[in-house]
């Protein structure tokens, strides 16, 4: 049993914000109230006591869009791995893209995902299946076959479904069974092997850029798909204004869109390529690119845009374009980022830093703490047909609990990752707002120093304190 005491407790889905008591036993949620008393059972069964004054306790995270790399790149990340880093950032739910090798397209990689989240992962994991056998981008895979073995969507990400016909096809079957396809938006002629934002930065740097365009084309291409087939689309990680506009239209029509952004792209702006301190004229050598001058860490497709992009997806949030916040946690190994910015990966880590990051626009004052904690938790449980089991605090309800300090200060060292990808741009940067425990079916899955330091004080019923 674990009795989380006087924690705010907020569920945007029902309503719910106010100061409170929760119980938990036997893996759901049994009762919501003030002043629930401390209950001893016998001296071999006592319940963990959370004081969670001055916290917040919500539904726990639901992340929409993440690479676990396994199988075939176990030295970037496994779902063990994976797994441990979400508890870490406080995500009870993780949906894992299919650009595996091999990937996942068909029920025996499908299944075998689910077994090996059962036997090492800590979180719920959602497995994403292929749009196309092999990502080929040719061929629509057998969407029924991956449905049945259980998969929440469709995706090719980390590749654009380059053919109308095909994914006019795709989108006609996932309509069928009622799932979404998860869309990588990136024309690969206007994006023709560029490594940032098509600006003043590629400009300057002399680096070959990737255009608005390019993403914008393919979502507009594949929004009129979707109206064609009254089928429904999920946009991963938009970056441009242009995006937002084209989904804000796209729901006034009344067609089947939802849309992610990531914390990324809600923080950081294309100058952050050129390192931490580019602004003060330094040479930057930063840690994950000791052979140029660039921070290949902040290398990510698509690349970070601008400040006036930036505005835009806040306001997208705020009004309800855009649905949810999703990391696309991308790892890699510091081979994959010790090198030319044109060599290096493109990808993020960003289970563990996510909320921390995100906490700086609530902070701020450019969003809401009810809103943010929406767009992590109701929304995504929404989008992947997971309401009735996530994404609320409801007696009765999976004990599904994220529980963190908004005030906690923290600075982010990417070498106490549980991710095996330290690639991050973060390193090194100081946020407020930290998650302090992670609960997945009833059972405490992370915990942070600071509680586990006081873990005897805080657990102790004895004590007699409430």
């Amino acid at each position: 049993m674990i009795l989380i005491k006087n924690g705010n407790l907020i569920d945007p889905g029902r309503g719910m914000n106010q100061v409170a008591d929760l119980v938990i036993d036997e893996g759901k949620i049994t009762q919501l109230g003030k002043g629930i008393p401390i209950v001893i059972v016998s001296a071999a069964k006592q319940p963990l006591v959370i004081d969670a004054t001055g916290w917040a306790v919500c539904p726990g995270f639901i992340d929409l869009h993440c690479h676990l790399r396994e199988p075939g790149f176990e030295e970037k990340e496994t779902i063990a791995t994976g797994t441990k880093a979400a508890a870490a950032g406080g995500f009870v739910a993780v949906c894992c893209m299919a650009n595996t090798n091999p990937p996942i397209d068909n029920r025996a990689m499908v299944e075998w995902v689910k077994q090996k989240a059962a036997e090492e992962g800590i979180v719920h994991v959602f497995p994403i299946g292929c749009v196309t056998k092999g990502r080929s981008g040719k061929e629509v895979c057998d969407m029924a076959e991956l449905a049945e073995a259980g998969v929440v969507a469709f995706s090719d990400d980390g590749a654009p479904v380059v053919s109308s016909q095909v994914m006019h096809r795709a989108l006609e079957y996932s309509c069928a069974l009622g799932l979404p396809i998860v869309d990588h938006c990136e024309d690969r002629r206007l994006s023709n092997g560029g490594v940032v934002n098509e600006g003043w930065v590629s400009t300057k740097l002399g680096l070959r850029g990737i255009p608005a365009s390019a993403e914008e084309m393919i979502v507009a291409r594949d929004l009129a798909l979707a109206k064609l087939a009254n089928a429904r689309i999920h946009i991963a990680h938009v970056s441009t204004c242009g995006s937002v506009e084209l989904i804000r239209r796209a729901k006034e029509e009344g067609i089947l869109v939802t849309a992610e952004v990531t914390p990324h792209h809600l923080t950081l702006t294309e100058e952050r390529i050129m390192g931490k301190d580019w602004g003060k004229g330094n040479n930057v050598i930063a840690s994950g690119a000791k052979q140029s001058q660039y921070d290949t860490n902040a290398k990510v497709n698509p690349p970070l845009r601008t400040e006036d992009d930036i505005t835009c997806l806040i306001e997208g949030l705020k009004n309800g374009v855009l649905d949810a916040i999703a990391t696309d946690h991308a790892p890699h190994t510091l081979a994959d980022k010790d090198c030319g910015l044109e060599m290096a990966a493109f990808g993020i880590s960003g289970f563990e830093t996510a909320f921390g990051a995100l906490m700086g626009l609530v902070h701020k004052g450019e969003i809401g703490l009810v809103t943010l904690i929406s767009k992590l938790t109701c929304e995504p449980a929404r989008i992947v047909g997971k309401g009735g089991e996530l994404g609320m605090l409801k007696v009765g309800s999976p004990a599904n609990i994220t529980i963190f300090d908004p005030d906690r200060e923290w600075v982010v060292d990417s070498s106490k990752f549980a991710s095996k990808g330290k690639n991050t741009p973060f390193d090194g940067c100081k946020f407020k707002g930290k998650v302090m425990a992670t609960i997945v079916d009833g059972e405490v899955v992370y915990m942070d120093d600071f509680l586990g330091s006081h873990y005897a004080q805080i657990s102790s019923p004895l004590t007699g304190e409430d």
